[in-house]
């Protein structure tokens, strides 16, 4: 099926976007307490949620996606397919950045490539590498050109960040890091590094503004910690809280819960190039060994759905009957006593604090109990990053992951975690990369459907890493906040708002 003609109009949206978000009500400062703070307000240099969830409110996108999870108009008013390689975006002429000068088409283009220039060497450059061109054919109207047929291309769009072009070509890297220039509904007012990020509301946003004047993003790294602040009073919003914290916030006559799950998937991630992870006997006993079932119900509270392929059904992708091997640790032992003592190689499992432990540990247990060798190593998320990111000889042994693009579609989870061109993954498959690659090549969703099929059948088969569970987006919250939790994790300031006390 070729497309030759998409047009998006943009007048249910903008209604939508340009309604008051708040009232009277609402508080001088909602406060909101994650894991850690940002690796990065240069929206184009990291994309973990401690830093997202700040920077996406101190930047638009082009586009963005409704609280039902379609795509909705932000930046770009509308668009049109001008061929199946060739995309053209009207955009908002109305748009200033936070230091008052006007967002052209020229500071969409500047972004877009921006993000693509391989010796930028963003992490998210997977993501859109298959943008060849970007031309501005006036102030408001951008021409996007992608090397073939590229039906991601919008879910991907969702999280293009606009920069201004005059601000990042006059400062470094650092420098735009530590003091960004956005155009959204919030501006960058302060960083106190490991204590909080203050945004201060835009009042000049020419969409729907922030109900509150301020915003501050704290680094709490201890969960019961983030509960105690909510209960307390002194936080408005607690993230990264698990279902026994949950039951405390719901017990506790202070605050309450909200969650939803999501588009994440929880995995445990090896390096088969390192021993004894090597053996594909070794990772087929690792899959007996987790109890994915135990995992969610015993510890997990049941919030969480257990899966059996790296895409969960919140994204475009997942497919029936990808059952996985089940769990039967008897099974494993048998195998591991086939593959005999090098099957007992030490391994290390990374992790990092905005991780579940619990989960980490009972991995660890389950691989304990059928006679793997393997010890957690803590680190802090920055160095995880770096660790997982930087290419087959620096990815760990194994690390306990969940990973999520913000895009609610396969390509964005299993082109990075699979593919062989991406920092992020050590496998070397043909057959995968050109699954991989014709799923991003192809308009036509059945064909995208059995493609991703099959992908999900080589992993499964060769155990390259081990899908646990479709994980929650779980928070605390004050009586008086009121927000949807999104499926893509997403937290829009702007569309939370406050009913009182």
């Amino acid at each position: 099926m070729r497309l030759n003609k998409l047009l998006i109009a943009a007048m249910l949206a903008a209604t939508a976007l340009t309604a008051p978000a708040g009232g009277a009500l609402a508080k001088d400062m909602i406060v909101i307490d994650f894991v850690g703070e940002p690796n990065s307000l240069d929206p184009h240099q990291q994309w973990n949620p401690d830093s997202f969830n700040v920077y996406r409110n101190i930047f638009d996108n082009l586009i963005t996606r409704d609280d039902e999870g379609q795509f909705a108009p932000q930046i770009a008013t509308e668009w049109e397919y001008l061929s199946d390689t060739e995309i053209q975006f009207t955009i908002r002429d109305d748009v200033t950045f936070h230091d008052g000068e006007k967002l052209t088409a020229e500071d969409v283009v500047f972004s877009v490539k921006r993000i693509t220039d391989p010796e930028f060497a963003s992490p998210q450059l997977g993501q859109f590498n298959g943008i060849v061109e970007a031309v501005a054919k006036d102030d408001t109207t951008v021409v996007l050109t992608t090397d073939g047929a590229y039906p991601v291309l919008l879910a991907q769009l969702t999280k293009l960040s606009i920069v201004p072009k005059h601000v990042v070509e006059a400062v470094s890297k650092d420098e735009f890091n530590v003091n960004p220039v956005g155009s959204g509904p919030y501006k960058f007012e302060t960083w106190n590094r490991g204590v909080e990020v203050i945004l201060a509301r835009n009042d000049d946003y020419w969409g729907q503004k922030g109900a509150f004047p301020k915003a501050s993003f704290r680094a709490v790294p201890d969960a019961a910690t983030r509960v105690a602040n909510l209960q307390s009073g002194t936080s408005d919003i607690v993230t990264n809280i698990d279902s026994d914290l949950a039951a405390q916030v719901e017990s506790g006559g202070v605050g309450k819960v909200l969650s939803a799950r999501t588009e994440r998937v929880a995995y445990f991630a090896m390096n088969v190039t390192k021993a004894p992870l090597d053996d594909p006997r070794v990772r087929q006993a690792i899959a007996y060994a987790l109890d994915k079932e135990g995992i969610v119900e015993g510890i997990l509270g049941g919030y969480e759905a257990p899966v059996s392929q790296l895409v969960s059904p919140a994204a475009f992708g997942y497919v029936e009957g990808v059952e996985g091997v089940g769990y039967d640790p008897e099974k494993a032992k048998e195998i591991l006593a086939e593959v005999g003592d090098a099957s007992k190689a030490e391994f290390a499992i990374l992790t990092a604090p905005v991780y579940d432990q619990r989960v980490v540990q009972a991995i660890q247990q389950m691989l304990t109990d059928v006679g793997l060798s393997a010890e957690i190593e803590m680190t802090d998320m920055g160095n995880w990053l770096q660790q997982m990111q930087s290419g087959p000889e620096t990815i760990p042994a194994s690390a306990f992951s969940r990973w999520s693009c913000g895009c609610q579609d396969a390509d964005g989870i299993m082109y990075p975690i699979l593919h062989s061109s991406s920092g992020w993954a050590n496998i070397a498959d043909p057959k995968l990369d050109e699954a991989l690659d014709a799923a991003r090549s192809t308009i036509d969703n059945d064909e995208r459907l059995a493609l991703y099929k099959s992908v999900s059948e080589m992993v499964e088969s060769e155990n390259y890493v081990i899908p646990l569970y479709q994980a929650s987006v779980i928070y605390g919250a004050a009586e008086g906040v009121e927000f949807t939790p999104l499926a893509n994790e997403n937290l829009f300031l702007n569309r939370i708002t406050w009913s009182g006390e």
